[in-house]
């Protein structure tokens, strides 16, 4: 057929490529006539093409309606010939007299002929018993199986026929049925007592093929080859008369009217045997005990899983190997049993999923089994997405399995962390004595410190031994969750009790050096942050490896090889995260001493006479020096590596609180008064002590109290100009500071007006500046 859809091409483009100057506006006459052109050749073509479509339907259309009319024919030349039946029995005058006789003589016969079929009865049933009993002394070979099947067939079919002849006299209302019944043997008996015992033989002979049946296996593997063959040969035979039986039932069902004119097609009494059926079924039926066996098995040790399954594949393979050519190839015998089997273990191994009694180490067991399994079938030659193995083995509960199993473990490390967390905020709230401990250096610790590794190391071996790496790696990620929320939950109680600490220092009256829990509190704010430095702090040169450290190095072994590069980022976060807290607990130490201790001697900075009277700044200088090596030596339970940032967490507490003190009341700074020479006299008092007592650190404070200067500049600048270009030089080189605590800095000149501040707000607004890392001025408020 023609193609009757050419490429698409964009009118536009192509326009455009045609018109591209203005002398080829003339060309538009020729190119309509060439579209149109191509138009009508593009029509005709669609002409051709619905005309063939047209004439397809028209002949499917046809085609039907040809079919119809057959069909009406065959049910019209069928309505004929009934009706030619039943005249040409009217047109006989003495039909129903010949039709009587004709039935007489044919019950007659047929009760001749079941009287010679019954004399026979007995003693061939007698002759079958006999073998049934031969056969009952070698049940591994039957020698006489097929024997027995021939002759028990004819004596069934004698029965059948027997009762088909019964069943027919009846419902003609002769005296047929009452004879046959009736009709007496040797000994008195009748038919049915016959008929009764050739049910009890047929049982008895039941019973050997279902042995063979439940036994095929066995008798494969210790090469009763014959045997096999002779019981396939029963079994299809009865097969396929069962085919036939079901065919003329149907045929009965589909075509009543027919069928009951036309005795032969009658069916009679023989039912559908099943024999295949009950074959199958005893395939089931042997599978179905051995997995009770592999269920005992399972149930005393999950892990003999696959060794109690050994039956399995070996009988599978015993198909495979020796059954496939002594059974009909249109059994698929191997397909059959692959089918059998594998729906066999997928029922077991959800039954035990599905038990409220399975346990995790079961659970664990099935999850490693999936694979396994799968890896052997596959070595029979069975395709893992193949029709027998369907449905998946476990219904693609794989992945929800392991969500489990990884959830046990993980529920059980939130649960001792709940409970350490639980005792942690008890003991710091009571704060009772010996509620914390000191290691060989005398460092504080808390008490749980040890407790929680040695917990996340035995739930590690735990996950271990499951062998999956996606078990470990899902509970590694729960513990290092549970290790950021521990970061956090301590993080918090300390700001909580900091803050009530502080409001109990500022309530009037109080005297902020006694207030009741301030020297335990400052205990466990050191015992905390050990803590996290103890948590992270690696020694190479001692030999010491901290506990995250060494909680890597074993996990890492167990995880992919991608892991540890995706969850990088977690861990240096986790490490951060114990640095952020040591360096908080510092800093809430140094800043509870500007809370407590230095509350009062803090006031008189910048107010007049005090502050130029008295040495402030020694006092405070002096009180840190006791902290750092007098009596009450805080260094001595503090972890060394938190010396330097103790002193840098008071240096920067001490700078913030000089600062911010030009709120304080009666603050001023008058021109004729030296606080110039005053502020550098308190700046040289602190980098006296700091060079002294931290040497190491000291630049690093030094640097950070060059903020001073900009703050003497603010204060001592002429109005009007000299005070909006100090403002500016400060605003450049700190670009946190707030325009509030500016306004409070002018406020406290004498000489200050709003003009001044106006100024300086202008600009504030005019000014861009580049923001960088916070300075000291962020927290100055």
């Amino acid at each position: 057929m023609t193609d009757l859809h050419p490429p698409h091409e964009d009118p536009t483009s192509r326009l455009a490529e045609l018109l591209k100057h203005p002398d080829d506006l003339d060309k538009l006459p020729s190119l309509k006539s060439e579209f149109t052109r191509k138009k009508a050749a593009v029509d005709a073509q669609l002409k051709v093409g619905l005309s063939e479509q047209l004439q397809i339907t028209q002949n499917g259309m046809s085609s039907i309606t040809d079919g119809q009319k057959t069909v009406q024919l065959i049910k019209e030349e069928m309505m004929k010939i009934d009706r030619l039946c039943s005249e040409a029995q009217g047109m006989i005058r003495e039909f129903p007299e010949i039709n009587s006789v004709s039935v007489m003589q044919r019950n007659f016969a047929a009760v001749e002929s079941m009287k010679a079929s019954v004399d026979m009865f007995a003693q061939r049933l007698g002759e079958i018993e006999e073998l049934l009993r031969e056969d009952d002394e070698e049940l591994e070979t039957q020698p006489n199986l097929l024997a027995i099947h021939e002759g028990l067939t004819g004596l069934r079919d004698v029965r059948d026929q027997a009762m088909d002849q019964v069943k027919g006299s009846a419902a003609e209302g002769e005296s047929g049925m009452e004879l046959i019944e009736n009709l007496p043997l040797e000994g008195g008996a009748t038919v049915r007592d016959y008929f009764g015992k050739l049910d009890d033989v047929v049982d008895w002979f039941d019973e050997h093929v279902g042995t063979a049946c439940i036994g095929i296996i066995n008798l494969v593997q210790t090469g009763n080859n014959s045997t096999v063959v002779r019981l396939a040969l029963v079994i299809e035979e009865e097969e396929r008369k069962d085919r036939q039986v079901k065919a003329i039932q149907e045929a009965q069902r589909e075509f009543q009217d027919v069928a009951s004119r036309f005795k032969s097609i009658n069916v009679g009494t023989r039912e559908l045997r099943g024999y295949k059926k009950k074959f199958l079924q005893a395939i089931e039926a042997a599978a179905q005990a051995q997995f009770e066996g592999v269920k005992q098995a399972f149930t005393e040790d999950p892990e003999k899983l696959e060794k109690s399954c050994r039956w399995f594949f070996n009988d599978l393979n015993t198909v495979k190997l020796g059954m496939v050519d002594l059974l009909p190839k249109k059994w698929r015998i191997f397909r059959t049993y692959t089918t059998i089997y594998h729906k066999l273990m997928h029922d077991f191994l959800i039954a035990r999923l599905d038990s409220e009694d399975t346990t995790p180490v079961q659970m664990l067991a099935i999850l490693n089994w999936v694979p396994k399994y799968y890896a052997k079938m596959q070595r029979l030659g069975i395709e893992t997405d193949s029709d027998e193995l369907k449905p998946q083995l476990i219904d693609d509960r794989e992945a929800d399995l392991v969500r489990e199993y990884r959830s046990l473990i993980t529920k059980a490390v939130e649960e001792w962390m709940d409970r350490m967390a639980a005792t942690d905020r008890r003991t710091f709230t009571s704060r009772e004595e010996g509620s914390l401990d000191q290691d060989a250096d005398g460092h504080l610790h808390t008490k749980t410190l040890g407790d929680m590794w040695t917990m996340l190391r035995e739930q590690l071996s735990v996950a271990e031994s499951s062998g999956r790496p996606d078990v470990v790696e899902g509970v590694v990620d729960a513990m290092m969750r549970a290790l950021k929320l521990r970061q956090q939950m301590w993080e918090r109680l300390i700001d909580a009790e900091y803050r009530k600490i502080a409001d109990l220092a500022a309530a009037p009256g109080a005297n902020p050096s006694d207030v009741e829990g301030l020297s335990s509190y400052q205990d466990w704010l050191v015992a905390i942050a050990n803590d996290q430095i103890t948590n992270i702090d690696d020694q190479p040169s001692s030999g010491i490896t901290s506990f995250l450290t060494r909680f890597k190095r074993d996990y890492e072994p167990l995880v992919t090889p991608s892991y540890p590069v995706t969850t990088a980022s977690d861990h240096d976060s986790l490490t951060n995260g114990y640095i952020d807290l040591a360096s908080h607990c510092m800093q809430l130490f140094s800043s509870l001493l500007f809370t407590t201790d230095f509350r009062n001697v803090t006031k008189t900075f910048f107010t007049s006479p005090n502050w130029y009277q008295e040495r402030t700044m020694q006092q405070v200088t002096t009180t840190f020096e006791d902290y750092l090596s007098g009596e009450n030596n805080i260094t001595q339970v503090l972890h060394p590596s938190l010396r330097d940032i103790l002193v840098e967490e008071m240096g920067d507490a001490l700078l913030v609180t000089y600062l911010s003190s030009v709120r304080n009341k009666g603050a001023k700074f008058r021109r004729q008064d030296p606080f110039t020479d005053k502020i550098k006299e308190d700046v040289v008092t602190v980098f006296t002590f700091f060079s002294t007592h931290n040497p190491d650190t000291f630049d690093l404070i030094k640097d950070k109290w060059r903020v001073v200067n900009a703050f003497e500049n603010l204060l001592s600048a002429d109005k009007g100009a000299g005070v909006v270009e100090a403002f500016q030089r400060m605003k450049a080189g700190y670009w946190d500071v707030q325009l509030a605590w500016v306004e409070a800095v002018l406020r406290a000149r004498d000489d200050f007006d709003r003009g001044m501040l106006s100024q300086v707000k202008s600009a504030a607004a005019g000014m861009e500046v580049e923001r960088g890392a916070e300075t000291v001025m962020s927290k100055v408020k």
